[in-house]
């Protein structure tokens, strides 16, 4: 491979991150924006949905150009397809986000309802496995992700307790309904960041060591083999 190929091939590692990054901000964000009931700072996070697509494109765009040119081989083509990969989860992540700015929005007349059932604690869990998966790609290091396992199992707990609470508060007063069905929804949303982390965490494994894995939510293990 030449020199200018993998300039031009870091050139686009850091792009994916920057993208990571981008989409973090806007998931940790909306929350706070829920949170403080910020309809500015939401509205901020809904405006950043266009530039996140637009990165989703383009990276996509550059990446098939750089494999039809170069033909990459081993770990190269590994990075390549693990970059086509991780944008697709990466662009998911920045969709929750705005979603959650929208229910932001919808949210910030009434009062929060005991003290929006755990919903921050586990963003703040969801955006740490965001962060250490970015991390692990850019030093490929694996090290990141290796109690992606148990923080994914927390992450399952959170979301339960999140809608047994839920239902509580709608049962002790009906006008909490509407409220608490947001809560519950906004916690799905966390859950599933969560997932779209654990497959970015999967698919840098392979990148890093090019083995095939799975982080099974049935299993012990942080990280097994298939």
């Amino acid at each position: 491979m030449t020199e200018k190929f993998h300039e031009e091939l870091e050139m686009l590692k850091n792009r994916v991150e920057e993208m990571g990054e981008l989409a973090k901000d806007m998931l940790e964000t909306s929350v706070k924006a829920l949170r403080e009931q910020d309809i500015a700072l939401a509205n901020s996070v809904i405006g950043k949905s266009i530039k996140i697509r637009e990165m989703d494109h383009s990276i996509e765009e550059e990446t098939l150009k750089l494999i039809t040119l170069n033909q990459p081989m081993a770990g190269d083509m590994r990075m390549v397809a693990t970059m086509l990969k991780i944008i697709t989860y990466i662009t998911r992540i920045g969709r929750y986000g705005n979603d959650i700015a929208k229910v932001a929005v919808d949210l910030s007349e009434e009062a929060h309802i005991g003290k929006l059932v755990s919903l921050p604690q586990m963003s703040g869990i969801v955006c740490s496995m965001i962060d250490d998966a970015l991390l692990a790609f850019k030093m490929k290091d694996i090290s990141y992700i290796a109690d992606f396992q148990e923080r994914e199992d927390t992450i399952d707990a959170m979301r339960y307790s999140i809608y047994r609470e839920g239902i509580s508060y709608m049962m002790e007063n009906p006008k909490y309904i509407t409220r608490c069905t947001q809560y519950i929804l906004i916690a799905r949303y966390l859950e599933r960041c969560g997932d779209h982390a654990v497959k970015m965490a999967e698919k840098i494994h392979y990148m890093v060591t090019g083995e095939h894995v799975e982080i099974d939510y049935k299993s012990c293990c942080s990280v097994e083999g298939k």
